[in-house]
């Protein structure tokens, strides 16, 4: 069966600039969002989880891969948003997050991950077996050896495909990814100033070298459906701080990809770039964007707004609690640094200015604790009950307040959440052209 996925990344192959964006999220009003922009595109919907986020553990969610497939088909179900129009991919699966274990260990937990990832109904895997493990030979912080990177992604591979044998006939076979981005992936921990894409030399090895493992694992028609490579295309973003797109630099890696038929990059930390650079990675062949801390980190801008509209307009309502969600999830951050801590440099209020407003948006791990779930629940509440004037939404979200005029959305807290987020959705959404209106005119 022709999975669907597949369809643009051909058409992008036979010269037309088409892509598409992969909302990296379990956030729900993130994926509400994206649900409600792709079925205004019409386009297909590639929602991803990552290894650390979700595995046959729980992973940071608590949810394995089932469970998230359960989560988001509930979420469709509630939004009434077709199934079929989803696809769901695992991101950096392998040995990541039991890298402190020796190989074999790390190994073996990574082969149950990715089994547990496919049968759940994920079908866009990337194998990601870049990373060290405990006991893996040479020096801590240097790269692993690719030949052992390659015959690890192989040897999941293989996993993934057994796993494929077990499940029914119609269900569409897995595509894969290859590859790894540096630094690594949710924002670079260092200042930034400068970045290079990677070389067309490690990039063509990864291709060659990976190839040949498959092919010694017996898998030549499975490489069939590996359908892109993650480099680094010289894009990145910090605690405060962005690296633009530099398409020149980029170019060789662009020229490069040309020569394999069914090979396209995939782009990791797109987070943050200008709709011109998004637009000209696309036409560069980067043709799948990921994007996930730019859409929390517009959620925590639409609920920050949300929460000085609550104050100004019911804070001297004495019958009335407030929400104090800002306090609530700095207290939060406080109590639990350990998903900030090492991505967080400078003095006190540096510091504490950065746990709010930091490009790698580290609070979007807080927002599941439950004394934060409580007080976002009560703004929402709040401010259902006593609807913004409008005032306060010309004041704190006056793009909300424009498409509320025109009659697009209603003045309750979750939509003007949603189409907040959906701001930034709309510019990948233009960059990939990825919509049936946008398809069909670039066919005349």
């Amino acid at each position: 069966m022709n999975h669907p996925l597949q369809d643009i990344l051909r058409a992008h192959k036979a010269g037309r600039p088409l892509g598409i964006c992969s909302v990296c999220s379990a956030q729900r009003y993130v994926l509400e969002a994206a649900m409600a922009q792709a079925r205004e595109d019409r386009s297909l919907l590639l929602i991803e989880a990552t290894s650390n986020q979700v595995d046959q553990f729980g992973g940071y969610t608590g949810m394995t891969p089932a469970d998230f497939v359960r989560y988001v088909r509930q979420l469709a179900v509630a939004q009434d948003f077709p199934w079929q129009q989803i696809v769901l991919g695992g991101d950096h699966l392998g040995p990541n997050v039991w890298q402190g274990e020796p190989a074999a260990a790390a190994m073996d937990k990574a082969r149950a991950q990715i089994r547990a990832y496919v049968l759940a109904g994920f079908s866009k895997i990337h194998l990601d077996t870049s990373m060290r493990c405990a006991d893996d030979p040479g020096k801590p912080h240097t790269p692993l050896d690719p030949r052992t990177v390659a015959a690890r992604a192989a040897e999941l591979c293989a996993a993934a495909e057994a796993a494929r044998a077990e499940m029914a006939e119609h269900t569409p076979a897995p595509l894969y990814v290859i590859g790894t981005e540096v630094p690594i992936p949710g924002g670079a921990q260092e200042t930034l100033e400068a970045l290079q894409p990677s070389t067309v030399e490690d990039t063509a090895a990864t291709i060659e070298l990976t190839g040949q493992a498959f092919a010694r694992q017996g898998l030549g028609d499975v490489w069939e459906r590996v359908i892109a490579v993650v480099v680094q295309p010289g894009v990145e973003f910090g605690d405060a701080s962005v690296i633009g797109y530099d398409r020149e630099k980029a170019r060789p890696l662009s020229e490069l990809i040309k020569q394999y038929d069914q090979l396209v990059y995939e782009a990791h930390s797109t987070d943050y770039q200008r709709p011109t650079a998004l637009r000209q990675l696309v036409e560069d062949h980067f043709a799948i964007l990921k994007v996930g801390p730019w859409l929390t980190f517009a959620f925590r801008e639409a609920v920050f707004a949300l929460a000085e509209i609550e104050r100004e307009w019911l804070g001297g309502r004495k019958h009335l609690s407030l929400s104090n969600i800002r306090e609530t999830l700095d207290a939060a951050m406080r109590e639990h640094p350990r998903y900030w801590r090492q991505h967080y440099r400078g003095s006190a209020s540096e510091i504490k200015f950065a746990r709010k407003y930091s490009y790698s948006d580290r609070i979007r791990y807080y927002w599941p604790l439950p004394e934060v779930s409580r007080a976002l629940d009560l703004l929402i509440t709040n401010l259902a009950a006593y609807p913004a004037p409008l005032t306060l939404l010309s004041q704190y979200l006056p793009q909300q307040l424009a498409v509320l005029q025109e009659g697009r959305i209603a003045n309750n807290p979750p939509e003007l959440i949603r189409h907040k987020i959906r701001e930034v959705l709309a510019v990948y959404a233009a960059a990939t052209r990825a919509s049936a209106d946008r398809l069909a005119s670039e066919t005349v």
